[in-house]
């Protein structure tokens, strides 16, 4: 299935969705870091969490697909590596001791090629350590988007393929297929609050589900925004607060 296109926001990602590597901090501790390991962060962002790696491990560096993600992680952190590249087919020299991921992996629609690639850029027995999307993730929001979309005759908005969201037991086959050893695995909810009071599905849905608008005018997009977030209200809004209905899947796995 072909990856569908979406242009990252530097600015607007590290001002309202600064959530995204605050939660993967937590991640760097699974992944225990040793000094001499080469540790590849893979889908980097702004490089945060790259930069927090190299304070244990020097030999870390990023990739991410934006070119103004890269752009932004070089001008944050000039004194490491950010290269721009491609989950399924980026390709260094030297193998890596791990392969670090946050909140990336659910973007990637052709999964298999990535997990493939990133058995083919791990030293023998190499490991994984990887948070992304799981099974159900934002599933308030997209089905009301959907519904949405619909409801003013964009059907071919409403069926956009963004993301890959796997069960545990989807996702774990196809590495141990690929000649993974999964250690660790791990589904859980976690309701994530969104900065703005006002705004926090908007803004969401203007950050990550660009996708879906492709074709559609304006006005509408607009309109369809406003929707959502009055219709996932009695859900997602509490305590004075908005929160993204996030399912979360954490595995670890090593190359046999």
């Amino acid at each position: 299935m072909q990856q569908v296109a979406h242009k990252w926001n530097a600015q607007l990602y590290n001002e309202k969705h600064a959530f995204v590597y605050d939660y993967g901090k937590s991640l760097i501790s699974l992944l225990a870091p040793k000094t001499n390991e080469r540790i590849l962060d893979l889908g980097c962002g702004s490089g945060e969490l790259t930069s927090e790696i190299g304070d244990l491990a020097p030999a870390v560096l990023g990739i991410d697909k934006s070119e103004e993600m890269i752009a932004q992680a070089r001008f944050n952190f000039p004194s490491l590596e950010f290269y721009v590249g491609d989950a399924t087919n980026f390709s260094f020299e030297e193998k890596f001791d791990a392969i670090f991921s946050n909140a990336t992996l659910h973007w990637v629609v052709a999964f298999e090629k990535a997990i493939e690639n990133m058995y083919a850029n791990l030293k023998k027995g190499g490991r994984l350590v990887l948070e992304f999307g799981g099974k159900d993730n934002v599933k308030t929001i997209t089905d009301t988007l959907r519904y949405s979309l619909v409801q003013k005759r964009y059907h071919k908005q409403s069926e956009t393929k963004v993301w890959y969201f796997p069960s545990i037991g989807e996702y774990t086959s196809v590495l141990e297929t690929n000649g993974f050893k999964v250690t660790f695995a791990q589904w859980f909810d976690r309701p994530t609050i969104l900065v703005d009071e006002n705004s926090g599905i908007k803004d969401w849905l203007r950050m990550f589900g660009g996708p879906f608008f492709e074709g559609v005018e304006p006005n509408d997009v607009d309109t369809i925004i406003e929707e959502v977030q009055n219709n996932v209200k009695a859900k997602l809004f509490q305590r004075g607060k908005w929160f993204a209905d996030y399912k979360r899947i954490r595995v670890v796995a090593y190359k046999q």
